[in-house]
């Protein structure tokens, strides 16, 4: 599965259009081209539809919100659904705010998102219309562990069967579900929590695997968060003194860059539940 759906990418170079975090913005393009596809950046709403109409996918996050980008999601993604393009949803910070839960849940109410992918407390807020997180991270008090694992993986499972989509959260423990299968991987460094953006940077990796194998977008996702995983503890043991979280940004998208399907098998900690 995962060197299969590692391959789809690298053929097809998937063209994926980004409404997304202006923090992030770059990194976001840079782990895009490192996995072999392509990313095209738009959010005013005059010229998305044009944009999302040219690309082969669409992730939506949702971390700098107003006005303007908010219309440009709906227009986007509305023009997407249309197209029949796979769509993600990455809902940063939802329960945080009134705008941004409030706007989280108009967008799962009149879109249809082929994924959604968050933290826990992030995944709950869309589930429940409410929750609490800690600004954009997870609440310690959501986290996701080995005793809480499988009721995590019905509520994931749930959510998923409701929405009718995949649903990825992402943290210590990862994740990936549809209304019938779930994937519990764990890989990853708790180090990727200090550098801003690792979330944002996946759901461009997710949108990008869900573009290039369309017909099983379980298995993509669950591939694209193995290998930014991967990529994680590959870039962590590459670290040298006096390197900081700077550098292991790079390190981790270098990663992604020279990564080949038989290390991402050989080194997944992924579960098939």
């Amino acid at each position: 599965m995962l060197k299969e759906c590692w391959k789809k990418v690298q053929e097809t170079c998937p063209l994926v259009h980004n409404i997304t975090n202006y923090v992030t913005v770059n990194d976001v393009a840079n782990v895009l081209l490192a996995a072999g596809g392509s990313p095209i950046m738009s959010d005013e709403p005059e010229d998305v539809e044009d944009i999302t109409s040219i690309c082969g996918g669409l992730n939506i996050n949702i971390g700098t919100l107003n006005e303007r980008t908010i219309e440009g999601m709906f227009r986007a993604g509305r023009k997407a659904n249309e197209l029949g393009h796979p769509v993600l949803l990455d809902p940063v910070g939802t329960g945080a705010s009134k705008l941004r839960t409030e706007t989280a849940d108009r967008l799962v109410r009149e879109l249809h998102f082929t994924v959604i992918r968050g933290n826990i407390s992030e995944i709950k807020t869309i589930a429940y219309g409410s929750g609490t997180t800690k600004g954009v991270d997870a609440d310690v008090a959501d986290a996701v562990t080995e005793e809480s694992l499988p009721a995590a993986v019905d509520f994931a499972r749930g959510l998923a069967k409701r929405l009718d989509t995949v649903i990825a959260i992402t943290g210590a423990i990862d994740i990936v579900a549809d209304a019938d299968t779930a994937y519990v991987i764990r890989n990853g460094r708790p180090e990727m929590g200090r550098i801003t953006g690792t979330g944002c940077q996946l759901s461009g990796l997710v949108t990008a695997y869900v573009t290039a194998n369309p017909e099983q977008p379980l298995e993509a996702a669950a591939t694209a968060v193995t290998l930014m995983g991967v990529a994680g503890e590959t870039g962590w043991e590459r670290m040298q003194e006096g390197d900081g979280n700077s550098t292991y940004r790079n390190r981790i998208i270098d990663a992604i860059y020279n990564m080949d399907g038989e290390t991402l098998e050989q080194r997944a900690k992924i579960e098939r539940m």
